[in-house]
């Protein structure tokens, strides 16, 4: 068995222990020795997985010390919200799905340049609509190139992470990206998406994430009303 699979095998295991709650916020996860141990692999192969989840967010690491749990990021793909008035649970987060996936020509309105592999492959296109306790904060288009994602148009995106889903079901993990932020006012899209009246400040947010596969791209744009969240996010 290769680095790569050994890696996510263990990284899966962690990451689910974290999620489902058998480690919590605080918790030390067993050692480097002791992982290596439990899990008959080198090492090496245990930072590997370890540090996947410290750049997913899930756990810290301090040099000379063991990975302490933070928990379970609730988040909107790369970004993370911060609740100004109360604590966020997973439950508070949900997402609808307004436009389901559907193969077409790329969009010329991309902030970034589409790599000609990926135009001449085309385009699976989405639109989502997330809300927090009922209420729609975030509105995103999504632009995916159409390579080696096998039956995706059919894949049920409804309350589900996109970036999750791309990892669990094509090995397809982000590992950084570019973005662009502009301050606009709500068009009648928006308005209706995002229960705002015209011309209420929007965040938009452009993004060309790049991935484990050097070839392949997300291309988004998210649309936010945060008076009353704060948005933190690293690529």
């Amino acid at each position: 068995m290769g680095l790569l699979v050994q890696y996510r095998q263990i990284y899966e295991a962690l990451r689910t222990q974290i999620v489902n709650g058998t480690y919590t916020p605080g918790d030390m996860l067993p050692s480097e020795h002791t992982l290596s141990a439990t899990y008959h692999v080198a090492r090496m192969t245990i930072r590997k997985a370890l540090g996947q989840l410290v750049a997913e967010g899930f756990i810290v690491r301090r040099q000379g010390q063991r990975s302490i749990v933070k928990g379970t990021p609730k988040g909107i793909g790369i970004l993370s919200i911060m609740s100004t008035t109360s604590a966020l649970s997973h439950s508070d987060l949900s997402t609808h799905i307004i436009r389901k996936q559907e193969l077409r020509a790329w969009s010329e309105t991309l902030s970034f340049p589409v790599e000609e592999k990926e135009r001449l492959a085309g385009c699976i296109y989405f639109e989502r609509l997330r809300l927090l306790g009922g209420v729609p904060v975030f509105f995103d288009i999504t632009q995916l190139p159409n390579m080696q994602l096998p039956r995706f148009p059919e894949y049920d995106l409804e309350n589900r992470s996109l970036f999750d889903s791309l990892r669990t079901q094509y090995q397809i993990v982000v590992t950084g990206g570019t973005q662009q932020l502009f301050a606009i006012r709500a068009d009648k899209r928006l308005q209706e998406y995002l229960n705002v009246r015209a011309g209420h400040p929007i965040l938009q947010l452009n993004r060309k994430i790049e991935t484990n596969r050097p070839d392949f791209h997300i291309y988004s744009q998210i649309f936010c009303v945060t008076q009353k969240y704060g948005l933190i996010g690293r690529f």
